[in-house]
């Protein structure tokens, strides 16, 4: 999907200036996104080499941190040390976070089709993941990027296990969401696994088996070859220490999901980001497509190998206007963007890991409890 297809086809917003108090003009609104496409038409004029070579770059050192993460694990056939052992838990996870986030989310946007290289073809890129490629590029690249934010088109808003909105109904489930959200940090990738088979719609009756089932035994496989990958395979080819290398697998795996999972719930489940209802939804203008990403994402400020590791996620509000653009330009724009944002009077939400973070928590925390001023509630 292309960034002009995904702008086209994107459904409509009409009151972003509602939801803030803040009155743009429809003028301003046009202002403001030709400013903004202007930026794109600029970098997208000076892709290149630049960019091949930052790529190619980060997929051999991510290949370097795997083979490293796993020989430093079978080297303790030589005998158990923990610092070995720890090395090749970290090198792992690291391998694993690189190939999710810095290289399997930005190819598989598309970032790089432009160079022609199978290997950066994004609809043919297949991740260390769980989930099938197929499928993330499906609730993500179409579903969560075109209704950014959207009650009830987002599927992202809580991925279907969690109430992270106000006006989503409470129910008494939603008292246990900060244990059942510690559960989905541990288990991300499975989760995201199983996120595009809307199970929660199935059980509601909203769809039907037969409209799932392809995906469904495409996940199961999918599953399947990494669980037989990370749980069997590896830990059978150094049998002595079969279950020694069995818990190096589980720990990287474990450090790759909460990682991805507090990187992505700080982008999008801070205090000040903006959900939107259909019915605000309506004629939306390129301008308004923009003030929806731009108020339903949020940035984390850290130092530059934190902007690697999190695959420039922590620069979310530039990957929601720019969803195709290579990544890593998105540090070098920022000041642009967040200068625009003063100049028409719009929010830009950022801050530190700890920051962003502990506004997760809390509105984990406070959703889990029924609304002030929206006490209705559903069954369970």
């Amino acid at each position: 999907m292309t960034e002009s297809a995904t702008l086209a086809t994107a459904p409509s917003v009409a009151a972003p200036r509602q939801a803030t108090g803040r009155h743009l003009s429809p003028e301003g609104y046009a202002a403001f996104g030709a400013a903004l496409d202007a930026i794109r038409a600029r970098v997208t004029a000076d892709i290149g080499e630049r960019d091949l070579r930052y790529i190619r770059r980060m997929i051999r050192f991510q290949r370097t941190a795997e083979i490293g993460g796993r020989l430093a694990l079978f080297a303790l056939l030589l005998g158990f040390s923990p610092i070995v052992f720890g090395l090749g838990v970290l090198l792992l996870a690291l391998s694993k976070i690189l190939n999710n986030m810095e290289i399997g989310h930005n190819v598989m946007h598309g970032q790089y089709n432009w160079t022609n290289d199978p290997k950066l073809r994004g609809k043919d890129f297949e991740w260390d993941s769980a989930c099938p490629a197929d499928q993330w590029r499906h609730s993500h690249n179409y579903v969560h990027h075109n209704f950014t934010n959207i009650l009830g088109k987002d599927r992202d808003i809580g991925y279907g296990i969690l109430r992270m909105a106000d006006e989503q109904p409470w129910k008494p489930k939603h008292l246990f969401q900060p244990f059942r959200a510690v559960l989905m940090a541990l288990i991300f990738e499975w989760g995201v696994a199983m996120h595009d088979l809307e199970m929660d719609r199935l059980r509601a009756k909203e769809i039907s088996w037969q409209s799932v089932r392809e995906r469904f035994w495409q996940s199961i496989r999918k599953m399947g070859r990494q669980g037989l990958k990370d749980y069997v395979i590896f830990p059978l080819l150094a049998f002595p220490i079969f279950g020694t290398v069995l818990l190096g697998n589980f720990l990287a795996n474990i450090i790759r999901n909460v990682w991805a999972f507090v990187i992505i719930f700080c982008g999008h489940f801070t205090t000040d980001v903006v959900m939107f209802t259909e019915e605000e939804t309506a004629n939306e203008t390129r301008g308004e497509w923009y003030v929806r990403q731009l108020l339903g994402s949020s940035n984390i400020r850290g130092p530059r190998w934190f902007y690697v590791l999190s695959g420039h996620l922590s620069h979310q509000i530039e990957h929601h206007l720019f969803p195709n653009m290579p990544a890593h330009r998105y540090q070098e724009i920022q000041p642009e963007v967040e200068a625009l944002c003063r100049q028409y009077g719009l929010p830009y939400h950022t801050g530190s890991l700890s920051r962003q973070f502990s506004e997760v928590v809390m509105r984990i925390l406070r959703l889990s409890l029924p609304s002030r001023g929206n006490m209705h509630t559903a069954n369970a």
